[in-house]
């Protein structure tokens, strides 16, 4: 089985195990490094995530995994975070970062730069808007953007 095809077989298995614990799914990975196979399903809420909550997430999908047994491969289940400055994935990404620094990744330069910060100020499922530090307001399209994520101003 593909891994795109087992992590998406994985996240409709492990969507309604966190929606009953009141976490949000963010993102399954079925990746091979050196010779082991690992499972990867990131989880997130409002607050963090704490240890606790990945346990109350691994336990039942470990369980409903053996039971369905969906990867015919041997593998390494880890539930976490996907950290802070993870990219943003779901539109519940961009409305939890609203109002802190971000880097926007595009796939060809716009305006001279490959990459631009600001702080996040609207995203619509199609565009996304930024304040720069000298203050412009600048607006992408999803499109041209690989990637999109926060980081962290010290």
């Amino acid at each position: 089985m593909a891994n795109n095809k087992v992590a998406e077989t994985v996240k409709n298995i492990a969507e309604p195990i966190a929606r009953e614990q009141g976490i949000e799914l963010v993102d399954v990975e079925f990746v091979r490094e050196g010779k082991d196979r690992y499972l990867r399903v990131y989880i997130d809420k409002d607050g963090g995530v704490t240890l606790d909550d990945c346990e109350a997430v691994s336990k039942p999908l470990s369980d409903k995994l053996d039971e369905l047994d969906p990867i015919p491969q041997s593998y390494i289940l880890e539930v976490s975070s996907p950290g802070v400055e993870r990219p943003f994935k779901t539109g519940r990404d961009f409305e939890r970062a609203m109002g802190e620094n971000v880097r926007i990744k595009f796939y060809k330069a716009i305006d001279g730069s490959k990459t631009i910060e600001g702080i996040l100020e609207e995203y619509d499922g199609e565009t996304v808007t930024i304040i720069t530090d000298n203050e412009e307001r600048k607006t992408y399209q999803l499109k041209d953007v690989s990637k999109i994520h926060r980081i962290i101003v010290f």
